[in-house]
């Protein structure tokens, strides 16, 4: 399996150069998850990945067509998210300020790293993550992690800025 560090260190010059600017332009539901709490992140496409919550994690559930749910850290979902409105059950809805820099995966991508179809690789929670082609790979702003994000909740989350 590639490690994060190797797929920030390929990756990174690329999306420096020719990613472009994203921001979420949907609003999350959220409330603080159970430690120990076992999340599949499940998109259109099937299982993604999924995470242990820890003390303090925070469950979010995108507004997709399959109100994709994943693990955020307490910190960085303080810096990520305002809360909007307060809903029932410990849930909230939250505005995202969040901006990444992404580009479209492709064939050729893949290939470089010695995939024709599927590559898996490290999230930045240690469990394993696919990439597929025409999938979406982000960064950050502080390009200290990277993550994919399946091609059609992406389309349903997020717009270039």
């Amino acid at each position: 399996m590639i490690t994060q560090k190797e797929m920030l260190a390929h990756f990174l010059p690329l999306l420096e150069k020719s990613g472009k600017r994203y921001k979420k332009k949907s609003m999350i539901r959220a409330k603080k998850a159970q430690p120990g709490q076992l999340v599949v992140t499940k998109t259109s496409d099937g299982d993604e990945t999924q995470n242990t919550a820890e003390a303090g994690d925070w469950l979010v559930e995108n507004q997709t067509s399959t109100n994709e749910l994943y693990l955020v850290k307490a910190e960085t979902f303080q810096k990520k998210y305002s809360l909007v409105q307060s809903l029932e059950q410990g849930w909230g809805c939250y505005q995202p300020n969040v901006e990444i820099l992404g580009i479209r995966v492709d064939d050729s991508h893949l290939a470089d790293l010695g995939s024709t179809k599927v590559l898996e690789f490290q999230a930045p929670w240690k469990d394993s993550m696919i990439l597929k082609s025409g999938d979406m790979l982000v960064v950050p702003t502080q390009k200290d992690e990277i993550y994919r994000i399946a091609k059609k909740e992406f389309g349903e989350t997020y717009v270039e800025i």
